[in-house]
């Protein structure tokens, strides 16, 4: 495998480089050009021009890149040149050349609209957007029916397809793309991944992004991919801590203009400092990542409740909710000029948001992978963004771990004159029964969560202050647990 590098220069608008779309060589068409320029795209992002050249030029390539660092563009815009030189016809209506693959509904759904300005200059070219959520049986009649040249989407969904629709021809197929190819392993596609992949011709171009790559990732990357160009695409930062000299410079995996915080503070003192934070920082657009749904459902009930939050716009967002209501509540944020989102990690990939200006993970991922993935919803594409991570006290290990990652954090302090809200809610609960229930369920689910957490050694379930934890849910009483979680330390 070849490797290449690229990072971004230091200037004024740091994560774009020097190269202009129209100067790339191989030339973009005029029409994607023109699109470019109506969107407002001018220069390219380092992983835009490190790959696009390469994609065109019949290269396989594996993308390893930060968060936010334009990878959609990367892949989307040398797809359609290659399906414009490849047809210079319009292809029958069921002859597939084209393939995007993405981990969630969200992303695929976004890639799918992000994509469509550049795909209309394909003339006679038929897309298609499958993803979960909807009937397979209205998307295959509407295949067979209006046909379909490129397909975006989920792997199940496109494996269910290509299962039962005999009528797609993949005889003609260019390229194949893998985005965010560590989360489709991760969750457990690998399956449908491998199956789709053995139907398409072996002669093709494949593309294959990933913020991190692993071992899951290199081993698809040697099964799908034919002698790939490794490209990879850091920004630099000055270290934080003792890891270097101030005049050292280090490799960073988040963007450029993002800067972590990391709050120490018990269990029980969370809400608190949460609400407080909240409260002063009404004009700001604001991600809330927690473990579980059952967590989001919660906060989601519990937080517009308090006085110090009234007026505030909370709009909750997790896996469990169905798929007309997660896409209600993804535009109703989007939309939005301030606001909180309280989310799981649905939310957590490739989501282009505009005008995030803070994520706050008031519980860390169970996979650190997905930590960069989180705060990444802030500071895309060059602009600034703020995030702060909860860390009970016996959590503090994981900071000297994220930075050994490539992740810099800085110490944020507690706020000392903050309302003590846990009250609050525990009135809530006494008055609203549902409150009650949801509280007593996100605890539970958070325990559960937290026993199965991937870096066991630093958050360890075992030490859990269940006293603390319960009071932080603003619980009335402890619930009833598993036996096999008895050893939990009572304060």
């Amino acid at each position: 495998m070849e490797s290449m590098a690229a990072s971004a220069p230091d200037s004024l608008n740091r994560a774009l480089t020097s190269t202009r779309f129209s100067d790339l060589h191989p030339p973009l068409s005029v029409p994607v050009v023109e699109a470019l320029s109506r969107a407002g795209f001018e220069h390219c992002t380092p992983v835009q021009a490190s790959t696009i050249p390469l994609l065109c030029t019949h290269k396989d390539v594996s993308v390893d890149a930060a968060t936010g660092s334009g990878k959609t563009l990367a892949f989307v815009l040398p797809l359609v040149e290659i399906l414009r030189r490849s047809s210079p016809t319009p292809p029958k209506p069921h002859q597939v050349m084209g393939m995007i693959v993405s981990p969630t509904r969200e992303l695929s759904s976004q890639i799918y609209h992000v994509a469509q300005p550049f795909f209309s200059t394909l003339p006679g070219v038929k897309t298609v957007l499958l993803v979960g959520g909807f009937d397979i049986k209205t998307d295959m009649r509407r295949i067979e029916e209006e046909g379909a040249n490129i397909l975006v989407g989920t792997p199940g969904k496109l494996h269910d397809v290509m299962e039962r629709l005999d009528i797609l021809d993949f005889r003609s197929f260019e390229i194949l793309i893998l985005d965010e190819a560590d989360r489709l392993l991760d969750m457990g596609f690998q399956k449908q991944i491998t199956s789709i992949i053995s139907r398409l011709p072996k002669l093709r171009r494949t593309g294959l992004f990933s913020a991190t790559q692993t071992e899951a990732v290199e081993e698809l990357s040697r099964a799908g991919l034919r002698n790939p160009v490794r490209v990879e695409v850091r920004t630099e930062i000055k270290p934080v801590g003792n890891l270097a000299s101030s005049q050292e410079l280090a490799a960073s995996i988040t963007p450029l203009g993002l800067h972590i915080e990391y709050l120490e503070c018990e269990a029980e003192r969370k809400p608190s400092q949460l609400v407080d934070f909240l409260s002063q920082n009404t004009s700001k657009k604001i991600i809330i990542y927690f473990m579980t749904c059952a967590c989001v459902d919660y906060w989601g009930v519990v937080l517009p409740k308090l006085t110090a939050l009234k007026g505030n716009t909370l709009i909750p967002l997790h896996g469990k909710m169905k798929q007309t209501a997660r896409e209600k509540a993804l535009a109703s944020f989007t939309a939005l000029q301030s606001g909180v989102l309280l989310c799981t990690d649905v939310a957590a990939r490739g989501l282009d948001i505009p005008g995030v200006d803070w994520i706050l993970q008031y519980d860390p991922p169970q996979d650190p992978n997905v930590f960069v993935h989180r705060v990444g919803r802030t500071a895309r594409i060059g602009r600034q963004g703020r995030a702060i991570v909860f860390l009970l006290p016996k959590e503090d290990a994981y900071v000297e771990f994220l930075r050994l990652r490539r992740v810099p954090l800085q110490e944020r302090t507690c706020s000392t004159n903050t309302l003590d809200v846990i009250p609050l809610i525990r009135s809530a609960a006494r008055e609203d029964r549902d409150v009650m229930e949801k509280g007593v369920k996100a605890f539970v689910s958070f325990v559960r969560a937290y026993k199965e957490h991937h870096c066991s050694y630093i958050f360890r379930w075992k030490e859990l202050e269940i006293g603390k934890l319960a009071m932080g849910y603003g619980l009335l009483q402890i619930p009833l647990m598993p036996e096999d979680q008895a050893s939990l330390t009572f304060s």
